[in-house]
């Protein structure tokens, strides 16, 4: 494991999580990892202003990853950080969201553990807390939800494998990662499993950027309202009964971008 020294220290890989997009939420921990990075390898929806803090000369490279296109495979992302790590460099793995949450995070620290290379891993603002606040929606509440699953909706088959009937215990907030490309299934999924049609739920998208999107609905109809307001790209799914305190939230505050 990497050092307990707060310094950066040359020849460490930084894996710091980056936020929702929005700069103002990225740690003082990460902007200051930012400003001594001499190489950073950066993932999609990292904001353009977050990247300012690197230094003049160091150098970017692009490793993100969308559905169906990847800039570099995961092996690639490790030979990378090791090789430059081994050079002796500040190394800054930048990931959206929290590393530790979907974030791959896993086969990375596995592949600088056996290449023997110190780390650190940096949190941040993970997607369910970014667009539950910025949505309105506590995502627990002591009357509605005491537990809060935080899950894929998307799998390396499509489907993801989850124990659904477990899911569709009552009080608990369901929040599903990368959920929108499959999700009418997904909803029926809910249903078949035992959640009633009129479960509250809603879909967000692009929280923490200049246009972000909420669709509010239930699992009976929120697949429909999402193709009839024709929202696309990566979307987060809170289902359970806080999703409908959407509907409560201050309208300026789901107006404002960063």
């Amino acid at each position: 494991m990497a050092s307990a020294r707060r310094d950066p220290l040359p020849g460490t890989v930084y894996l710091v999580g980056a936020g929702p997009g929005d700069p103002e939420l990225l740690t003082l921990r990460a902007v200051r990892l930012l400003r001594a990075a001499e190489v950073v390898l950066f993932d999609s929806l990292i904001p353009e202003r977050a990247l300012e803090y690197l230094p003049a000369g160091a150098l970017r490279i692009f490793v993100g990853k969308r559905r169906g296109r990847h800039a570099k495979t995961q092996d690639e992302i490790a030979a990378l950080m090791i090789a430059h790590a081994r050079a002796g460099r500040i190394v800054l793995r930048l990931k959206g969201g929290d590393p530790t949450i979907f974030g791959r995070l896993g086969e990375e620290i596995e592949a600088l553990a056996r290449a023997g290379i110190p780390f650190e891993i940096v949190p941040g603002v993970t997607a369910a807390s970014a667009c539950a606040a910025w949505a309105g929606i506590p995502l627990t509440h002591r009357e509605h939800s005491r537990m809060v699953v935080l899950s894929t909706g998307h799998g390396k088959q499509g489907e993801p494998e989850l124990d659904w009937d477990s899911l569709c215990r009552p009080g608990r907030t369901l929040v599903f990662y990368m959920g929108g490309h499959r999700l009418a299934h997904l909803c029926q999924r809910l249903i078949t499993h035992g959640l009633p049609e009129t479960t509250p739920a809603v879909l967000l998208a692009g929280v923490g950027f200049r246009q972000p999107r909420l669709v509010a609905g239930t699992l009976a109809d929120l697949a429909a309202r999402v193709r009839e307001a024709q929202v696309e790209g990566p979307a987060l799914v809170i289902v359970g009964a806080v999703a409908g305190l959407a509907e409560q939230a201050p309208g300026g505050q789901r107006r404002n971008g960063p």
